[in-house]
C-alpha cells in the first residue's frame, strides 16, 4: 500500500497523522512494541487490526485505539481497498 502524510514533516511533531491506503488482501508491516499510542479511523473499506495475539474487525467509519506496547498491524483481507486515517504519537511512520 501507500502512505499519504497529512502534515508535512510531521515526524518532528508530537503526532504523525497519515492516510494508509491498503490494497485488498494485503497488510501493513508488523510494528514492533514501542512507546506511544495510535488512533485510526477507517474512511473506506474494512480492516482487521491485530494487536498482540488478538484481532478486531474495524468497518468503514469505525475507529481503533492502540497502546503500542505489543506488536501490531492492519490487515485488509477483503476484496475492496481500505483507506485509514492513522495517527501515531510519538511519530513512527
Amino acid at each position: 500500500g501507500t502512505i499519504t502524510w497529512l502534515v508535512p514533516n510531521a515526524q518532528k511533531n508530537e503526532m504523525e497523522p497519515i492516510i494508509a491506503h491498503i490494497p485488498p488482501h494485503t497488510s501493513t508491516t508488523v510494528d514492533m512494541p514501542h512507546e506511544g499510542e495510535e488512533f485510526g479511523y477507517v474512511m473506506s473499506g474494512s480492516v482487521i487490526v491485530h494487536i498482540g495475539n488478538k484481532s478486531y474487525r474495524c468497518k468503514e467509519k469505525g475507529t481503533f485505539y492502540i497502546v503500542s506496547n505489543k506488536p501490531h498491524y492492519i490487515e485488509n483481507k477483503y476484496d475492496k481497498p481500505a483507506k485509514v486515517i492513522w495517527v501515531a504519537s510519538p511519530p513512527t511512520f
